[in-house]
């Protein structure tokens, strides 16, 4: 490691120790930024991301090595794979990815769909690597994972999000709208669903009076709870996005998942995160959390108030009282 990352580094632990949670300061590559996933591989982070990149590349890669300054490098498909043109003739991207490490690989899920459907189907690409520089380094795409269809399911096949509780408890839990948020018990060896343990968990919904705008799960371990984090209200509406991110726990990763105040997360029940409804910023949610070195940061995007255009934004995690506090955005 550099001195400069080093020193970075200590900074950052410093700051998410103490009491007052960072907003990061961010340069390079992070315009367009929808949906970002993270992760860690040596001294690199790569952060994933819904869309394109100039050139027609699908799922954009970008690359840091202090989680500040990132520069765009790459995609993971040149197209759509095969598999997914013909489940979801009306796709023309991948959303929403996830990226985990285990069973000697990386494994990106992603989602195909149409925007207000759920006529919709979670995918799963492997690599060895992520170093480009790497000889070994090549996306592989495993094929379709699971699939939700108009007017038979009452969920949504989309945000997918990996959960390793061991070698042998791996999970997938994905939604939006609709019925809330799923789970069903992975494979370790194929990354696809249990044929052994076929149930279908029910995490988060929220009441119809809502529109039940609920997606983007993201689940994590710290102590003796399970942590969910969900996107409330409504995205991809540039500046008029009222995305907000919201956490509930749970004592097992299958639920029932509370927030603060005892609701369960089932009935519409969540402590507010982070929002932005601010004079520069609106929408802030799609939230990841990474772990690293010591540190816990949320990962999520924002949407310019002026432009409406969506931006990365990187917050320290401080952890009070068992409960997640996140820099606001000014």
């Amino acid at each position: 490691m550099g001195a400069r990352v080093a020193v970075v580094a200590a900074a950052l632990c410093a700051a998410a120790l103490g009491r007052t949670p960072e907003l990061l300061t961010l340069s390079g590559d992070i315009g367009r930024v929808h949906d970002p996933a993270i992760i860690r591989q040596g001294d690199a982070y790569y952060l994933f991301s819904t869309g394109r990149i100039p050139g027609g590349g699908i799922i954009p890669i970008r690359t840091s090595q202090d989680l500040h300054h990132w520069t765009l490098s790459g995609a993971v498909f040149d197209k759509l794979p095969d598999w997914a043109v013909k489940e979801i003739p009306g796709a023309r991207d991948a959303w929403a990815p996830d990226i985990a490490f285990f069973h000697g690989r990386y494994h990106l899920y992603y989602a195909v769909s149409t925007f207000g459907k759920n006529d919709s189907a979670i995918g799963l690409a492997t690599n060895r690597t992520l170093n480009p520089a790497d000889p070994d380094y090549k996306w592989v795409d495993q094929g379709m994972v699971v699939r939700s269809r108009q007017g038979q399911d009452d969920w949504n096949a989309i945000d997918p999000n990996l959960v390793i509780g061991n070698a042998h408890s791996i999970w997938l839990d994905w939604g939006s709208f609709w019925g809330g948020i799923k789970m069903r018990r992975i494979d370790p060896e194929t990354g696809k669903l249990s044929s052994t343990d076929t149930t279908l968990y029910s995490l988060a919904t929220r009441p119809p009076a809502s529109r039940r705008a609920i997606e983007a799960p993201f689940i994590i371990r710290r102590g003796r709870y399970w942590y969910l984090f969900v996107s409330f209200d409504f995205c991809c509406r540039g500046a008029r996005s009222d995305y907000n991110v919201v956490v509930g726990r749970a004592k097992k990763i299958t639920g029932p998942y509370l927030d603060r105040a005892g609701r369960p997360m089932t009935e519409g029940g969540g402590t507010p995160v982070e929002s932005a409804a601010t004079a520069k910023w609106r929408g802030a949610g799609h939230e990841a959390v990474l772990h690293d070195r010591r540190s816990d940061y949320l990962v999520f995007h924002a949407y310019e108030a002026a432009s409406g255009r969506p931006v990365l934004q990187i917050s320290t995690i401080v952890w009070n009282d068992g409960w997640p506090e996140v820099a606001p955005l000014p």
